[in-house]
């Protein structure tokens, strides 16, 4: 059986997993998967999320993606980055700079078993701050400046494809060996916020076709996280990766209260597998009976019949889910058109709303997203942290 035959029928723990520590954020992405912005007063604590480590530890988990929310607001941030790492779980965290000072950059360095991924979703303030928010280019920039100041090594560059920055891509690359760097690219989804705002920004049939034939000409040097193997139909080069949809499998989600989720992507009650609050992680995923539907594989539904089935597999569970598609059918992207015909037939205003909105401002549904800068909030907030999640965090 080959490695990737193995993977769809699911391994006994995940290979690595992403785990959402807080949906409080500073910034209010338009795209923003988890819907961020407050603080949940249910998050797993610090004891809890070392119970969590614990377990992954035993697991023999390879790694942990942390995200949020934007992770480093936590009170409790770096030390739990410590135990992990104290306890043989790799740290891959995401982040939007605001917390990496010098003096932060300068311990990360020192941390082994580490890796650091900044968020980044234009080559320009203008294309990214349109997205992210008044001023979050050059919050970025100058956490990327303090970690090449300390050291750090090969940090990323995490960039949400889009159709207004699919254009700079050649800049993203010089920007990441300007600090020495790593490029990664991922692909926006229809989840969370991006549920609002995925018809203005994800990339159209042009885009998808240049995002191919660059990630051809410059892929050894580009981490893609696996996220477009929806691409490989497009020609006989594949990308590389797993080109299978991990969800389940080889891959789930922790979210900041300790629900595990199927996929990142697909944070909705039908991808809910259970809560490592009740018998642990490791029960979720060895007994979820959601799980072990998900390690059946298909049939491949109305695209099993396809030529370049094979090669994109049907594409990605929550891009279809969030826009209303069936499961079984073709990827709302799918380069070989397919895609296009069953958006305009799908009733869309039907299309299953993702679970909770922590958003500090109004939900993003039916804005239109244009280059420019974002309205800045003029309501009050009822609480600090509904304004500013940093709030009473301090340097520590």
């Amino acid at each position: 059986m080959r490695l990737t035959e193995h993977f769809k029928h699911g391994l006994t723990s995940p290979i690595c997993l992403t785990w959402e520590l807080t949906y409080a954020c500073n910034l209010a992405c338009v795209h923003c998967l988890s819907s961020s912005g407050r603080r949940d007063p249910r998050e797993l604590d610090t004891a809890e999320c070392r119970t969590v480590i614990d377990e992954l530890q035993r697991m023999q988990v390879f790694y942990v993606n942390i995200g949020g929310g934007e992770p480093t607001v936590r009170a409790d941030f770096f030390d739990l980055v410590d135990y992990a790492v104290d306890h043989q779980v790799g740290v891959k965290f995401s982040t939007n700079g605001v917390r990496i000072t010098p003096d932060r950059a300068r311990r990360l360095a020192a941390t082994d078993y580490l890796d650091v991924q900044i968020s980044l979703d234009g080559a320009t303030a203008g294309v990214n701050d349109a997205v992210r928010g008044p001023g979050s280019y050059a919050t970025a920039l100058r956490a990327m400046e303090n970690l090449a100041d300390a050291g750090f090594g090969e940090f990323k560059i995490s960039v949400v494809v889009t159709r207004h920055n699919i254009g700079q891509l050649d800049e993203f690359a010089a920007l990441a060996d300007r600090y020495g760097a790593q490029l990664r690219l991922t692909r926006l989804r229809p989840a969370g916020r991006g549920a609002d705002t995925w018809d203005a920004l994800h990339p159209l049939p042009a885009d998808q076709l240049r995002l191919y034939d660059w990630l051809v000409a410059h892929g050894e040097k580009v981490l893609t996280g696996d996220s477009f193997f929806h691409l490989n139909a497009l020609g006989e080069t594949p990308l590389p990766g797993l080109n299978l949809c991990g969800a389940g499998r080889v891959v789930c989600l922790i979210d900041p209260v300790g629900d595990v989720y199927a996929c990142p992507f697909a944070i909705h009650e039908q991808f809910l597998a259970g809560n490592v609050r009740d018998a642990g992680f490791g029960a979720v995923w060895r007994d979820s009976e959601l799980f072990a539907s998900l390690r059946t594989p298909g049939t491949g539904g109305t695209c099993a019949s396809c030529p370049a089935y094979d090669s994109c597999q049907g594409g990605c569970m929550a891009a279809k889910f969030f826009t209303g598609l069936p499961l079984d059918g073709p990827d709302p992207e799918c380069v070989k058109g397919h895609g296009a015909p069953a958006l305009a037939a799908a009733d869309r205003s039907a299309a299953p709303r993702p679970t909770g909105d922590h958003s500090r401002t109004a939900p993003a549904r039916a804005r239109t997203v244009a280059l420019g800068m974002p309205a800045l909030r003029t309501a009050p907030a009822a609480r600090h942290c509904d304004e500013n999640p940093l709030a009473g965090t301090g340097p520590r």
